[in-house]
């Protein structure tokens, strides 16, 4: 019960970071990185409990680095191009 708990307190803390900390496309990138570690734990944690096969903790660990490797491309180009990760500074038209 205890471990559900740091679970659910990880998550919300992730999103509200997600929500309040928009201004910088780093620290978005990081507060989603950890969205996704909280819920890897969740998944370890109910899959190890009900003693499933973990071949699914695999799965979303390749999706979650090809995930952090897109974002990442997504910042430094951003970088290169307008030389900060403001969005303020990012034109989508």
């Amino acid at each position: 019960m205890m471990m559900m708990m740091v679970f659910i307190l990880m998550f919300l803390i992730g999103n509200l970071i997600f929500v309040l900390k928009h201004k910088h496309l780093l620290v978005v990138l990081l507060s989603l990185e950890f969205i996704v570690l909280s819920i890897y734990f969740f998944l370890l944690i109910f899959l190890c409990c009900n003693e499933y096969e973990l071949y699914m903790l695999m799965v979303f660990l390749v999706f979650s680095v090809c995930e952090g490797a897109l974002g990442l491309s997504i910042l430094v180009s951003m970088i290169r191009t307008h030389g900060n990760d403001y969005f303020q500074s990012f034109s989508l038209l």
